[in-house]
């Protein structure tokens, strides 16, 4: 199996300013993630605002991903599947070659109970012709997950992993590191926690705030798999308030207005139900860009 350690990122979807996917933007921020020192990518995930384009444009996305990805034999993770399991399965199997691993979320809206979310993996996992990892993101999917659901998804087979995103380090992050880390992939999924997740063993992190500042996100990665302590707490303190400014509104909203006015992107546009972001969060996420890389070292 395809090794899913290292920094992922999950691209955003660039639009042209009539609203178009960009593909052009798209394939040159691919590489240039890449040449940043990201281990691979991730392709219509949430930042991508895949719940917002067409089937067409999803399939174009992913065709570009896949393209690059072979190109630079980097690994690429999809985003596929949502709140029904027929759905998902239906999802995961129409997938192209080139898939290293399927991020997959837990069950949305519906608020099954853990059993449910157990028996859905159960289904997807045996379906699913690449490896797939359980995105859990309770402030999303208003489903927690306790310690021992977690320890029992990491063995059903087929599962390799975990995005975990709980919005902190939660006594089931605990738990999941302390009886199934050893065993299973944990790829850290909140920018502003991936430090302290990666301090307690994860293997990894997909981060969207790496769309801005990949070169350092990688070094932040990279300095934690290496065992360099001092030099992972201190990016990861560093990188801390650039994070919080890229969040400040619903992601990817003030990645791509920064993109945008960086000239990296053809248009800071979302769509709707998502607004631009303001002038305001744009400035301070891009003065904090510029505090960051001022005493960052950039990785390579």
């Amino acid at each position: 199996m395809t090794s899913l350690h290292g920094l992922f990122v999950p691209l955003i979807t660039p639009f042209t300013s009539d609203g178009a996917v960009a593909g052009d933007a798209l394939e040159r921020h691919a590489h240039t993630v890449l040449d940043a020192g990201a281990t691979g990518l991730v392709a219509l995930g949430t930042t991508a605002e895949a719940s917002a384009l067409t089937v067409v444009e999803r399939a174009r996305v992913l065709d570009i991903c896949v393209r690059v990805c072979a190109d630079r034999d980097a690994p690429l993770i999809v985003g596929a599947g949502g709140n029904a399991t027929a759905e998902s399965v239906d999802a995961i199997t129409a997938l192209p070659p080139g898939v290293a691993a399927v991020l997959a979320v837990v069950p949305y809206y519906v608020r099954p109970t853990e059993d449910g979310v157990i028996a859905h993996f159960t289904r997807v996992a045996a379906a699913s012709p690449v490896p797939v990892l359980v995105y859990d993101v309770p402030y999303r999917t208003a489903r927690t997950l306790s310690g021992e659901t977690l320890v029992r998804l990491a063995d059903i087979p087929n599962i390799a992993g975990f995005k975990h995103a709980v919005g902190g380090v939660t006594a089931a992050t605990v738990q999941l590191f302390a009886e199934a880390g050893s065993r299973t992939t944990i790829l850290g999924g909140d920018d502003r926690f991936a430090s302290a997740q990666l301090a307690l063993g994860a293997h990894g992190a997909i981060l969207a705030a790496a769309n801005v500042a990949p070169a350092a996100y990688a070094d932040l990665v990279t300095s934690w798999l290496a065992g360099d302590v001092l030099r992972g707490r201190a990016l990861g303190n560093r990188l801390d308030a650039l994070s919080t400014a890229l969040f400040a509104e619903p992601n990817p909203a003030v990645i791509k207005s920064v993109l945008a006015a960086r000239g990296e992107i053809p248009d800071p546009g979302v769509r709707l139900p998502l607004l631009a972001a303001t002038a305001d969060a744009t400035e301070q996420a891009l003065r904090r860009y510029r505090v960051v890389m001022s005493v960052v070292e950039p990785v390579g």
